[in-house]
C-alpha cells in the first residue's frame, strides 16, 4: 500500500494536544496504525493560533495544559463555530471537570488508556466501526 497523496487526504485527521511529548508521540503512532492523519500540538493556545481544528475529523486534547485547559480549548473552538467531535483525556478528573465535560458534550478518556479505549472512542466519535468502516444506521 503506497502512502499517496489522494490515500492521505482520504484519511480522518485527528488533532492530538498534550503537553507531554511521550503522550503526543506515542497517540500519533497508535492513531497513525490505525490508518488516521494525525497532528500534534503542545497546548490549546498553539492550537487556537494555527486555525486548522476545522480540518479535523476529531479533537483529542488533554485536560492539564499549560496556560488554557482542554476544556476551555473546546470551548473556544466551539465559539468560532469549530464543532467538530472532541475527547478530552486526563488523569483523575474532577467531579467538576466531569459535569462540565458531560454539560458540552465531551466523552472523558481516562489516563492511563486501558486497552482500546481511546481507539475505540474516535472512532465512535467518527461513526466508524472498529474495522474504520462507516457503521449501518439500520
Amino acid at each position: 500500500m503506497t502512502n499517496s497523496p489522494e490515500r492521505s487526504r482520504s484519511r480522518p485527521l485527528v488533532i492530538v494536544v498534550d503537553d507531554d511529548s511521550a503522550v503526543r508521540n506515542s497517540l500519533k503512532f497508535s492513531l497513525e496504525i490505525e490508518g488516521f492523519s494525525v497532528r500534534t500540538y503542545s497546548d490549546g493556545q498553539e492550537l487556537l493560533n494555527r486555525g486548522d481544528a476545522s480540518a479535523s475529523s476529531c479533537l483529542i486534547v488533554d485536560h492539564n495544559l499549560p496556560g488554557i485547559s482542554g476544556l476551555e480549548t473546546i470551548a473556544r473552538l466551539r465559539e468560532e463555530h469549530v464543532n467538530v467531535p472532541a475527547i478530552l483525556i486526563t488523569s483523575h478528573p474532577t467531579l467538576a471537570t466531569r459535569e462540565h465535560a458531560r454539560q458540552a458534550h465531551i466523552p472523558i478518556v481516562e489516563k492511563p488508556f486501558l486497552g482500546n479505549a481511546l481507539i475505540d472512542q474516535v472512532h465512535a466519535a467518527l461513526g466508524l466501526g472498529r474495522d474504520g468502516i462507516g457503521e449501518s444506521l439500520n
